[in-house]
């Protein structure tokens, strides 16, 4: 391609300059999550029947069955798998700008995609472990004679760097970008080959804008348990002294984290109290849910934001190179 001596000389390099910024504010911005109702809705939903199925599972193995307690284990993790998808369906809505769907469509569109996920998470757990064969099988000839001790020595280095780029990669791309791919629109296989073009073309991106991620849902997070802790203890202190109730506080606080009260004699607590102590258990079972669905929101909708960054980034290269 010709080039006039006049035109303004502008470096490809510029062209395809990854926009740092702009990246990072779509990560950070995931936290508007926390205001996404219907997503919210998805979740606790799910969240509630994968609690729920997963309590009955833990008695009816207590009881000696086995058989049923296996069934329902296996429908919590039914149940909170394709929950997390309808509601990351969802988040990908919102992330791309799109009118949001129904909650009830998300499920049934979650239904029919989320083997899609675990396909593709299959077929990269393969992958790794044929490179864990090939680690090893170097491993084996090292330790033949001969030139064993010096294919050790190139072994150790290139061990090292394969285990660590195949961590990050996994930490990185594989298990938070699987699902936004598949959410995208994308095929098993082609999830597999997006997968693998992020690994060897936007590792370090990805790893940088997960870690924004993981910032921000840390953030939710805590700020969400100080809420949960200070307002739990001033709601229990005013609870056992407004209403008389004979228990310690810790006791009306124990739904706010997930548990239920043990208590060792029942006799010696009034019926009263007992009422009280279920009812507060109630109500903070409901606060332990929202204190996890917060967080969790955040999580996808930024993962969201990632995988849409980094195929930002695609285009704007794609375009880069149109135009030189």
């Amino acid at each position: 391609m010709l080039i006039s001596p006049d035109a303004p000389i502008r470096p490809a390099s510029r062209q395809r300059r990854f926009d740092w910024w702009q990246a990072l504010v779509r990560v950070l911005s995931s936290i508007e999550a926390v205001r996404d109702g219907r997503a919210m809705y998805v979740l606790l939903a799910a969240y509630a029947g994968a609690g729920t199925a997963m309590a009955s599972a833990i008695r009816a193995y207590g009881q000696g069955g086995l058989p049923l307690a296996i069934g329902l284990g296996t429908a919590a993790l039914f149940i909170a798998f394709y929950g997390s998808n309808a509601a990351g369906l969802m988040l990908m809505d919102r992330a791309l700008g799109q009118p949001v769907r129904d909650p009830r469509d998300a499920v049934f569109d979650a239904l029919g995609i989320g083997h899609r996920v675990l396909l593709a998470l299959l077929v990269m757990l393969l992958a790794a472990a044929v490179l864990s064969a090939a680690v090893l099988g170097l491993y084996w000839l090292s330790g033949l004679g001969g030139l064993g001790v010096w294919l050790f020595a190139l072994a150790v280095p290139v061990t090292v760097l394969l285990i660590g780029l195949a961590m990050l990669a996994g930490v990185a791309v594989v298990a938070p970008l699987t699902g936004p791919t598949v959410w995208s629109g994308a095929s098993s296989w082609q999830a597999v080959r997006t997968l693998w073009r992020l690994i060897r073309e936007r590792l370090l991106q990805a790893a940088v804008l997960t870690g924004g991620v993981s910032l921000a849902t840390g953030l939710v997070g805590a700020a969400t348990s100080a809420m949960v802790l200070v307002g739990g203890r001033v709601m229990a202190e005013a609870s056992v002294y407004v209403l008389g109730v004979n228990v310690p506080p810790q006791a009306l606080m124990a739904g706010l984290f997930g548990r239920t009260v043990m208590i060792a004699d029942v006799s010696t607590v009034a019926a009263r109290d007992l009422t009280y102590i279920s009812a507060a258990s109630l109500g903070g079972g409901v606060i332990f849910a929202l204190a996890l669905v917060l967080p969790t929101l955040v999580y996808l909708r930024g993962v969201c934001e990632v995988y849409l960054a980094l195929q930002a980034a695609d285009e704007a290269e794609a375009h880069g190179d149109t135009d030189d």
